[in-house]
């Protein structure tokens, strides 16, 4: 297996140089072009998402790939303009199974920031997907692609890795789904328009909740988050006005009092006649008075109770990544079988074409004989012979070779390959006796055969 996997990621490097490594969807396809015919590479994939710039390779042969990994990685300081020792230091690469095996754990999403996060596998789909159609991919990377895809797959399948959210801003949106029967039927308010509340919002419109608010203390930063995910921005001073409507309120903002008060939920919660709200304060310090907690129909949870919830979560992913790790070693193992039985094909058919070619020759000879008028069952008899002759007359050689050099493992290794039974006492005892006279090949002639003996391979 002539794989390299090397690269870049959020464990290796920190985001400055990771940023500067990355490649643009528009620069792909020709950077892929330039790193086959730059390194001297076969096939070639490149993975490029925020925390990790990879690239899988197939190189001319096993024995090459620790330099090929050399030149890939002054290759791709080349390409960016950067120090090579600089890449150096903060890449990492993989050799063959291992390399295969590191694949299946970025496809699985074993070996990212967020254990067990499914958007790698879409990401890596859509790398492959980029180098087929830009002609990088070959037969070997194809099959080990598909192979990859396969274990990823089985991975979401048969574990628990991917269902419980490890992080805050999910966390927050998936309780939600324990509240509400229907989310798309929930009105969402947003306080604050960071980071963390971009999250929150992208994980609601997955979760299916259509009628979003944002609010901010600047209307632009909630304006453009509004108009990103289509939403409506308001200000701080208009959440008393919002709140009724609200099934769910998530805050993080940076105010360090309370924006949220028992008296204005107190009132909101009448407005609603009692139908339940979720409450959940991302923020440190907290946006949200922790008295609103006491009030009958509202579910409020800070930051600690989400952390609390992702810990738990968290260690429950880990639980299941053992699980994967099986899954995938097993994928994997039978993969590398596959790529080792698939080095037999060039091997076989050439013993098959030599092969033909000997048949051919003694039907001719056998033709010959019988267009002369020579009697059909001698003539086949003597083709039966030759063509036995002529086959295993160089393994015959190499047998004799290997035993007179006393390398007993290979005889019996070339036994299982030839498909010969180990020798019974019964035949060992009547070793060396024969009723016939013998070619230099073992087989038995008859005088009128022995012309046969020096037929050799062609």
């Amino acid at each position: 297996m002539n794989l390299i996997a090397l690269g870049i990621n959020h464990n290796s490097a920190a985001v400055e140089v990771r940023e500067r490594v990355a490649f643009a969807p528009e620069q792909v396809s020709e950077a892929m072009a330039d790193c086959c015919s730059a390194a001297g590479l076969d096939e070639v994939v490149i993975l490029s998402t925020c925390n990790r710039t990879e690239i899988y390779a197939i190189a001319p042969a096993r024995s090459v790939l620790a330099d090929k990994a050399l030149q890939l990685i002054d290759w791709m300081a080349n390409y960016h303009h950067l120090p090579a020792e600089e890449l150096r230091k903060a890449a990492y690469h993989f050799e063959a199974d291992k390399a295969l095996s590191h694949l299946a754990q970025v496809a699985a999403g074993l070996d990212s920031m967020v254990l067990g996060e499914p958007q790698i596998f879409g990401q890596l789909k859509s790398a492959f997907a980029v180098a087929a159609e830009s002609g990088t991919v070959g037969g070997e990377l194809n099959r080990m692609f598909q192979r990859v895809f396969a274990i990823a797959k089985r991975v979401r399948t048969d574990t628990a890795i991917g269902e419980n959210p490890v992080s805050v801003a999910y966390a927050a949106v998936d309780l939600a789904g324990h509240i509400f029967s229907d989310l798309s039927e929930c009105n969402a308010l947003l306080v604050g328009a960071g980071e963390t509340i971009e999250l929150v919002t992208r994980h609601l419109i997955d979760a299916g909740v259509r009628n979003i608010v944002i609010a901010n203390r600047t209307l632009g930063r909630a304006r453009e988050l509004g108009q990103k995910f289509g939403a409506e921005a308001v200000l701080l001073a208009e959440i008393p006005e919002q709140l009724p409507a609200a099934d769910i309120v998530i805050t993080s903002t940076g105010s360090q009092l309370p924006i949220l008060g028992k008296g204005a939920v107190e009132q909101a919660i009448k407005v609603r006649k009692h139908r339940p709200v979720l409450m959940v304060d991302i923020a440190v310090p907290r946006d949200i008075e922790p008295q609103v907690g006491d009030l009958r129909d509202v579910y409020l949870y800070s930051v600690d109770d989400l952390r609390e919830i992702v810990d738990q979560n968290l260690r429950s992913r880990q639980n299941e990544a053992r699980k994967a790790d099986v899954i995938i070693a097993e994928g994997v193992a039978a993969c590398v079988h596959e790529v080792r039985q698939m080095g037999a094909v060039d091997a076989v058919k050439d013993y098959r074409r030599m092969a033909e070619q000997l048949r051919e020759a003694e039907l001719k000879k056998a033709l010959r004989s019988i267009n002369r008028g020579d009697d059909p069952a001698r003539v086949l008899t003597q083709f039966s012979r030759g063509l036995t002759n002529k086959l295993i007359h160089a393994p015959t050689a190499g047998l004799k070779q290997v035993s007179a050099e006393g390398r007993d493992s290979e005889l019996q290794g070339a036994r299982r390959l030839l498909g010969i039974a180990a020798p019974t006492p019964e035949a060992e005892s009547v070793r060396g006796r024969v009723d016939k006279p013998e070619n230099a090949d073992g087989i038995e002639l008859s005088a009128n055969d022995t012309d046969h003996s020096r037929h050799t391979l062609q």
